[in-house]
């Protein structure tokens, strides 16, 4: 299975919020939503292929599958569809970014442009947004479930991306080290996959679950150093992805590859929804920054659009022996 190589002078641009990116096609505010955008595999399937192809053409390197909140269990339980349904739901996931990439491809050929090689990464979230309590905020949940009920319910999903053919997994949004962990070791069931893994920190020093990021981190990447492309952190503030990463190499050699995709910075105020837009710094004007503290990949999270990673495209393209 073909994946980034894990260290060289490469940066690989990520792409951005997918659900912010396909409310411009619904129409439709799925935040509460218990499927979030995995809904939309379902009743909109051409808008989750056009979100993926607006990435590609504004620079993205490597898209993410809609599965984040994408499960057996869940799809079951709020569908009403059978297991057998729910499993060709997360096929077309993948069924979708592949048509997008193809897409991509041939309007560059068609166009006499380069072709960018994609990847496509299989997105896989934590456990905590199927419970759909607010437990993915905080991680709370791995205090009281237990490592073979998380092995079990991510087990499905990484099986169905895997055998889809994605090229690497996007485990990503992890609030605590348990449940990291078991994923961590899980990916060994697949010996030729690569992954990252992204968490979800409640601010610059900590997990949303209170572990200190860098301390998990650097267990994680020694955990599993053959298969892991990079650690990193997604859906926080820009302003903390420096702090939670400096220092993070101090004695590794080769260095950690460092993942991070943010949020826009802006801030959820419950019942108001996204405020403080106006005192928000693009993410392209933190790129540089990141990039001397070995980020290798690097796009948006909620709150992120096309044109971010376009600015953050021509950024990483001027940068010297980005090859």
């Amino acid at each position: 299975m073909a994946s980034p190589e894990k260290v060289n002078n490469k940066v690989y641009v990520l792409d951005g919020g997918f659900s912010s990116q396909i409310s411009r096609y619904v129409g439709t505010n799925v935040d509460g939503d218990p499927l979030w955008t995995a809904r939309f595999l379902l009743t909109n399937p051409d808008d989750v292929y056009q979100t993926h192809l607006d990435f590609l053409r504004a620079g993205a390197d490597v898209i993410s599958t809609n599965t984040y909140q994408a499960s057996i269990t869940g799809f079951v339980k709020h569908l009403g569809i059978s297991a057998e349904e729910a499993c060709r739901l997360i096929r077309r996931a993948v069924e979708l970014a592949k048509r997008a990439r193809q897409t991509y491809s041939e309007e560059c050929q068609n166009q006499g442009l380069p072709v960018r090689k994609v990847r496509i990464a299989g997105s896989v979230g934590p456990y905590g947004a199927y419970l759909h309590d607010g437990s993915e905020y905080t991680g709370q949940y791995a205090d009281k479930t237990a490592d073979q009920t998380l092995y079990e319910w991510h087990k499905p999903r990484m099986d169905i991306l895997v055998s889809s053919g994605v090229d690497l997994l996007a485990i990503e949004t992890i609030p605590c080290k348990t449940e990291a962990f078991v994923l961590a070791e899980m990916l060994k069931e697949y010996p030729d996959v690569k992954a990252w893994i992204s968490f979800s920190c409640k601010d610059d020093k900590s997990l949303a679950h209170g572990e200190n990021f860098q301390s998990v981190a650097r267990a994680l990447w020694q955990k599993n150093t053959d298969q892991l492309v990079g650690i990193g952190i997604n859906c926080l503030s820009p302003n903390y992805v420096s702090n939670l990463i400096d220092g993070i190499n101090d004695g590794f050699n080769p260095p950690i590859p460092i993942v991070t995709y943010p949020n826009s910075g802006e801030k959820f105020k419950h019942g108001v929804g996204w405020v403080e837009k106006d005192k928000c710094k693009s993410l392209h004007t933190f790129v540089d920054e990141w990039l001397k503290l070995n980020v290798k990949y690097v796009g948006g999270c909620c709150r992120t659009y096309a044109e971010d990673i376009a600015a953050i495209r021509k950024k990483v393209d001027a940068l010297p022996l980005n090859v």
